[in-house]
């Protein structure tokens, strides 16, 4: 046993990043290194190994499948512009791997066309291999099972160890479907082997895993959650709400191309009697008493205290000092503009033209043609702030919108605006062309420079969500500007919320619908909408979805695009639903299980949406209006200020006299006598500058492993439809066979 521990080899101060509130887990700081067995006997041993466990495997805020030392999970995406996210319609401008229309990915391809690993990770670090974490929370479970500690600290310890290994199954699962099951530590001898469990008992381990957890776990959460320095460990109801997670995903069609309603009705049954555990665990909606213009969902992102909607949620720090202690989250020095400090994510304008318009229905277009687009209000792309749901002006800036931050940017440009130091910040990132032939031209030359200092380093419509908003947050951001870093925002204590209540409720929805219970589901998708700010009694929903199935659940998957947007969970319904192809396409090489017969044989047809493949993502250019004429190449060459106009109306959520509607008229007004908006190319186009289109293969669906996997794991079949590492054959082991 001891000479399994040194292997493990933990590092227990890395931890701290579980301590937003306080300055750590433990009393006293401890290197457990090289331990023996009798570190489980001690209360503090156990725990620091715990922390470990937890430091290893809880999700963080980075680009999922790009290298970053222990630091994560590499099958998670966070909502930053990954291989996931640029897979779907919130990101754009570059093919991410799955979408890719000139390349299709192998099992054994070279770099760009590999197929990602999210099964192995780095074979030769125990800390960045999926088993060996799996193998290290293994060990903590025997250790504490088998030590001298009192069964209330057994309890407490074993039950957040078992959520962990239903969390990296869960992870596992949601690529391969059926993997290896290893449910002790195995000692890396030869002859050693665990085969691919199916994906039926795959989904029964992580569910009883879950139960286990909630239950070990009753004593110390269900009574309001952990307190203090504790918060943000998980809770029974976290455990609950990771089960309901894996049992939609067995109901979905990805896993159950028959369409069996059964697998609908016990996951409506469970997860239903499992809400009243998850919300004594002092989780449900987060919301105030002061909610304007969407300002509790955005305030719900910036709490460094406990949050009754963090339901799975990693917690940072604002320390300076680079060391184990420092834990930073960079989203605020991501999304932040380039004139800030930051760099600025550019968002697609196909998302934002999706969002509901003011009375909660989609605009005109969107493709949802089972869902009413007979909005009282017309939508015109080239204004999109006008009349738009409120969580729209929370999650998109542009143009003339207030977006207020703590920080002078003049320390690190001379040239950028100050704004009174950030607190009266005003988005203004319309460009003009130093060559006026290029206004019209689709291929977005780089001739165009931005206002305020942006210049080249502008895009039309940024993410804004997330963001620590001083206009709602106040004089009190969770990060300490500083001026002289790569990144001024870059030390904030923001959490990473991974897994909110809105998702709880949302999962419960798409169960109870699936089970035939769709007025239970219209009544969840009401809560998460009066959050957002809905004051009618429908909230801006269809009449027919308590008694239309197919529009039910086509309102609750667009529902989840609009309310999860930019937190990583949308290529995850996506597969879930099949909503590249509708399903319609069995690969290659794949056998007859892989037929999709459920849902009239076309998931994308039975939700009337559209199939993202074919499609592009396009943006739209806010320049300054032809009669202002052209431009410079330096910051103080804006024509449209050089030349008489003003920039005397804005958008402000927060503070303004006037309400919402009337200031995104007034700057729709604006945009009418100084601005002139193009559609200009976003996804790639081919040396032609023809536009290249979306083409999601359907064998991506269920991944296949790696050349690399199969050659360290020579037992392990690979999954139908993708090549052995030793070409010329195809897998065998069919993920969907139960």
């Amino acid at each position: 046993m001891r000479s399994v521990i040194t292997y493990i080899s933990l590092g227990v101060l890395s931890v701290m990043a579980l301590s937003a509130c306080s300055d750590q887990f433990l009393e006293d700081k401890k290197n457990y290194d090289n331990v023996n067995v009798d570190v489980y006997n001690y209360y503090s041993g156990a725990n620091g190994r715990l922390n470990d466990i937890y430091a290893q495997c809880q999700p963080w805020m980075t680009e999922m499948a790009q290298a970053d030392a222990n630091k994560r999970f590499t099958g998670v995406s966070s909502g930053l512009p990954d291989m996931a996210s640029r897979s779907t319609e919130e990101y754009a401008g570059t093919w991410s791997d799955f979408v890719n229309p000139n390349v299709e990915l192998t099992s054994g391809g070279s770099s760009g066309t590999a197929v990602p690993d999210f099964f192995m990770g780095k074979v030769t670090d125990i800390q960045q291999s999926t088993y060996g974490r799996i193998r290290n929370i293994n060990d903590f479970i025997a250790g504490v099972e088998g030590s001298t500690l009192t069964q209330a600290q057994k309890d407490e310890l074993l039950g957040q160890a078992h959520f962990w290994r239903a969390w990296m199954y869960f992870n596992l699962v949601k690529w391969y479907g059926g993997v290896p099951l290893v449910k002790e530590v195995q000692n890396p001898e030869v002859g050693t082997f665990t085969p691919r469990s199916t994906t039926k008992e795959c989904i029964q381990f992580i569910v009883d895993e879950c139960n286990l957890a909630s239950s070990l776990l009753a004593a110390k959460t269900t009574q309001g959650g952990w307190s203090g320095s504790d918060w943000g460990r998980v809770t029974s109801g976290t455990a609950l709400a990771l089960k309901g997670r894996a049992l939609v995903l067995w109901a979905s069609p990805i896993f159950n191309r028959k369409g069996d309603d059964s697998r609908w009705t016990e996951a409506y049954a469970q997860m239903k009697a499992d809400l009243p555990t998850i919300k004594a665990c002092g989780h449900d909606l987060f919301s105030t008493s002061n909610n304007v213009n969407g300002s509790d969902f955005a305030l719900q992102f910036m709490q460094n205290g406990k949050n009754p909607e963090a339901v799975l949620v990693t917690l940072h720090n604002n320390i300076i000092t680079e060391s184990d202690e420092q834990q930073n989250n960079p989203w605020e020095a991501k999304v932040r503009p380039s004139n800030t400090g930051g760099s600025g994510l550019a968002a697609s304008a196909m998302l934002a033209n999706l969002f509901p318009m003011a009375d909660g229905k989609l605009p005109q277009g969107t493709g949802y043609n089972l869902l009413e687009t007979s909005s009282t209000y017309n939508y015109d792309k080239n204004y999109p702030f006008v009349n738009r749901d409120p969580r729209f002006y929370r999650t998109f800036a542009f143009p003339g919108v207030k977006w207020p931050y703590s920080g002078d940017p003049t320390q690190k440009d001379g040239n950028n605006p100050s704004y009174e130091q950030g607190k009266e910040y005003v988005l203004w990132n319309y460009v003009w062309y130093t060559d006026m032939s290029k206004t019209d031209d689709r291929t977005g030359s780089d001739a165009a420079r931005g206002a305020d200092n942006f210049l080249l380093h502008r895009t039309s419509l940024y993410v804004r969500k997330k963001s620590d908003d001083a206009g709602i947050k106040g004089a009190s951001p969770m990060y300490q500007y500083m001026p002289t870093y790569d990144q001024p925002f870059k030390t904030s204590a923001a959490p990473l919320i991974e897994l909110r209540f809105a998702e709880v409720l949302l999962n419960l929805a798409e169960a109870a619908c699936g089970a035939g219970d769709m007025a239970y589901a219209v009544d969840l998708l009401k809560q998460i909408r009066r959050r957002a700010g809905y004051k009618t009694a429908d909230c801006g929903l269809q009449a027919n979805l308590s008694s239309n199935k197919a529009a039910c659940m086509s309102a609750i998957l667009y529902e989840r695009q609009i309310e999860l947007a930019y937190e990583g969970k949308r290529f995850y319904d996506m597969r879930r639903w099949m909503l590249f192809d509708g399903g319609a396409t069995k690969p290659a090489n794949t056998p007859d299980t892989y037929t999709l017969t459920g849902w009239g044989g076309n998931t994308c047809t039975w939700l009337g949406v559209k199939p993202f493949n074919g499609q592009r993502r396009e943006r739209i250019e806010f320049q300054t209006a032809k009669s202002y004429g052209q431009g410079g190449t330096t910051y103080d060459s804006d024509p449209l200020l050089k030349n008489g106009g003003t920039r005397n109306v804005i958008i402000d959520l927060d503070g303004a006299t006037d309400d919402l509607t009337t200031q995104a008229n007034n700057l729709k007004t604006w945009y009418q006598n100084n601005l002139y908006i193009v559609e200009k190319n976003q996804d790639p186009t081919d040396s032609g500058q023809n536009p290249e289109y979306i083409s999601f293969r359907p064998k991506y669906y269920i991944l296949g492993l790696k050349s690399s996997v199969q050659e360290n794991n020579k037992e392990i079949p690979q999954t139908v439809g993708w090549e052995l590492s030793s070409g010329g054959s195809y897998g065998t082991f069919d993920p969907l066979a139960n």
